[in-house]
């Protein structure tokens, strides 16, 4: 029998990319889910590939940097399913600028979404997690979060962020029978360097080569369930030469460093 059959599965950002892939991933395990993003249009194409009855699929609509819209949207969900097992925090934005040329308002967006939003529905969420006595949070951060490149700093810094509070956060649950699950990607084949973030805070509109190169996003989904099977405090899922560098920056930080200094930047 599936680990997830039946449970009731959250994905924010599952109108595309990583997100969408774990919305078939578990669908295919047998999931009662719940898809939330910004574009309702994108959410009913998934919700109509995916092809679930009706009464075992809801979308909620949400931005994830209006937190004030948060705890409406978790009794949506507890109206339409009676309870919340899983929650995927999915949803998030990239940058492609230097520092010097990003104004403060990029660096403040990028925080909002990718960090401040998922702390916001996470303590949204845990009320009713810690009443269950049960419930997986999995937070997406990146190898961004270990290894920061040039064009990343605010990026990076959101991903460190993430890594901070649910390492803190699984520390205080677990005994209740929470667990924190964090999963770190590496180079993952979506649209994510297309919507980055440029110093204006404009789409970069542009695929990164790498990005082009990475693992296919279903490939990284059942990755993300294997390592959710196995109850993993936290996985790297990318290609070699990401995940090697999360290790080196755990044992050899200095060579490391000789390696990023040289990465090519692009204006």
């Amino acid at each position: 029998m599936s680990t997830f059959r039946d449970q009731v599965v959250w994905i924010t950002g599952a109108s595309s990319g990583i997100g969408e892939a774990l919305a078939h991933a578990f669908a295919r395990e047998g999931s009662r889910l719940v898809l939330s993003a910004r574009r309702e249009t994108e959410l009913q194409r998934v919700a109509q590939e995916l092809a679930l009855p009706a009464d075992r699929i809801r979308i909620v609509v949400m931005d994830m940097s209006q937190p004030d819209t948060f705890t409406a949207c978790v009794q949506d969900v507890i109206q339409t399913f009676g309870r919340i097992d899983v929650l995927v925090q999915n949803a998030g934005i990239s940058q492609r600028s230097l520092a010097l040329e990003s104004s403060i308002d990029v660096d403040r967006r990028l925080m909002e979404v990718n960090y401040f939003g998922v702390v916001a529905l996470t303590k949204a969420v845990l009320p009713t997690l810690l009443a269950q006595k049960s419930g997986l949070i999995v937070p997406i951060s990146s190898i961004a979060g270990y290894v920061a490149t040039p064009m990343r700093t605010s990026y990076a810094a959101s991903k460190f962020a993430i890594r901070g509070f649910f390492d803190s956060l699984r520390a205080e649950v677990w005994r209740e029978g929470l667990w924190v699950t964090i999963i770190c990607p590496g180079y993952i084949k979506t649209a994510i360097s297309l919507n980055a973030l440029n110093g204006r805070g404009e789409a970069n509109n542009r695929m990164d080569e790498n990005q082009a190169r990475g693992i296919p996003a279903d490939v990284c989904a059942k990755r993300i369930l294997k390592a959710l099977r196995s109850r993993k405090r936290e996985v790297y899922i990318g290609g070699l030469k990401e995940v090697a560098g999360a290790y080196l920056k755990r044992y050899a930080p200095g060579l490391l460093w000789l390696m990023i200094r040289n990465y090519k930047i692009y204006s």
